[in-house]
């Protein structure tokens, strides 16, 4: 298969109609040719495209910074000499001095396909930028590697933030080019936007499922995200950031396994399987102990869960992560009614509202799991309705 930077790459054709433009680049670690090339320096070696900037999201363009709330510099690249501004910075959106350096913007970002992902914000801020100021956008698509199933609730009027650009669930279902288009629609955005599509991309076929495992090396979009097993946990993991318990920071598998120095992992599970077995599907849960080297409950022994998802008995149209996480919440809740799950601190730059609600862009979660009177069908009953429509809704834009 082949995605929106190789079609670019390998056609003269669709070169050529960047020539006499100044062309910018929003891209990050994981922008790279199958050789593994970045792909600000292959089209740099095209003589058809004239690079004038670059432009990095979170975490940078070749991937500087560990955490949240960690900003990249703008730079000078040493080798081609053009500016590199950071979309992570002082500002969050391309200022007009920024716009006025290119042309035509290829965008081309790794996501994993959820709506924290703060790359897609950053499609969406610099979508509306170009709106207002004239410029073209080109986003060349690349998998997303959850694949098509969509899960979670949709985001509520008065919650969008640099974590939620728009009312999607938690886990969309759609890749990046298709996001466009949808931004496009939804926020009536008058924008000359094309996207070069992918060619072949089968995300219903195993064992990928979203992701070419054969053919493709898999490259850290960001610092946390090692892996495709990351990618397809984390619409349910990344709620712990929200939480007091670690999210596996700090060690050699995070956002694939949480824990806290005082969890019982033995209780914890067996909780879950009493209470919803059935959102346990597709995966497997097992008992683990680690110390994570940095961030929450540094240098302490924890106690908790790892989610295997890359093994033979691993279903990926019955794997739930975000239900899975909630459950974790909800039994956790069950065992110790007074256990401090919610964590209190600035989140991606908001300081009056919770992160746990941010993340999942309204406080309907986070009421779920301390209701003592709520059971998982009636999360089953919110969440269902969201998902229904989503996929109602995303269907005129899908490309594949």
């Amino acid at each position: 298969m082949k995605f929106g930077l190789d079609r670019l790459l390998a056609d003269h054709a669709l070169r050529r109609r960047l020539g006499g433009r100044r062309v910018a680049l929003l891209a990050h670690p994981a922008s790279v040719t199958p050789e593994l090339t970045h792909a600000l320096d292959a089209l740099a070696a095209c003589p058809e495209i004239r690079l004038t900037a670059a432009f990095g999201p979170q975490h940078g363009l070749r991937g500087d910074k560990q955490d949240n709330m960690m900003e990249s510099p703008d730079f000078a690249d040493p080798s081609l000499g053009i500016p590199v501004f950071s979309l992570y910075g002082t500002v969050r959106r391309p200022t007009p001095h920024m716009l006025e350096q290119f042309d035509l913007l290829l965008v081309d970002l790794q996501d994993v396909g959820c709506r924290i992902y703060t790359f897609i914000t950053t499609l969406l801020y610099v979508l509306e930028a170009a709106a207002r100021h004239g410029k073209t956008v080109w986003v060349l698509d690349r998998p997303n590697p959850a694949g098509r199933p969509v899960e979670g609730l949709s985001l509520r009027p008065g919650w969008e933030s640099f974590v939620g650009a728009g009312p999607l669930p938690m886990r969309h279902g759609l890749t990046l080019g298709e996001l466009a288009r949808w931004f496009i629609a939804h926020y009536q955005l008058d924008v000359d936007c094309e996207i070069i599509a992918m060619e072949n991309w089968q995300p219903a076929a195993a064992p990928g499922w979203g992701w070419p495992l054969e053919t493709r090396s898999w490259v850290n979009p960001s610092p946390n995200a090692p892996n495709l097993s990351m990618a397809r946990c984390y619409a349910g993991t990344v709620m712990l950031e929200g939480s007091t318990l670690s999210e596996g920071r700090g060690t050699t598998r995070p956002l694939e396994l949480f824990g806290a120095p005082d969890l019982d992992a033995g209780a914890l599970l067996a909780e879950m399987q009493r209470l919803a077995p059935q959102w346990l599907a597709g995966c497997s849960l097992r008992p683990c102990w680690f110390e994570p080297t940095f961030h929450k409950h540094a240098g302490k022994l924890c106690a908790g869960l790892q989610i295997h998802v890359d093994h033979p008995g691993y279903k990926h149209t019955e794997f739930r992560p975000w239900r899975l996480m909630a459950l974790a919440f909800k039994a956790l809740r069950r065992l110790q009614p007074d256990y401090p799950i919610w964590r209190d601190f600035p989140y991606e730059y908001e300081f009056e509202r919770r992160a746990i609600d941010l993340i999942n862009g309204s406080p309907l979660l986070r009421d779920w799991v301390d209701d003592s009177a709520a059971c998982p069908a009636d999360l089953d009953a919110l969440a269902g309705t969201d998902e229904r429509a989503w996929l109602t809704e995303r269907a005129p834009y899908l490309l594949y």
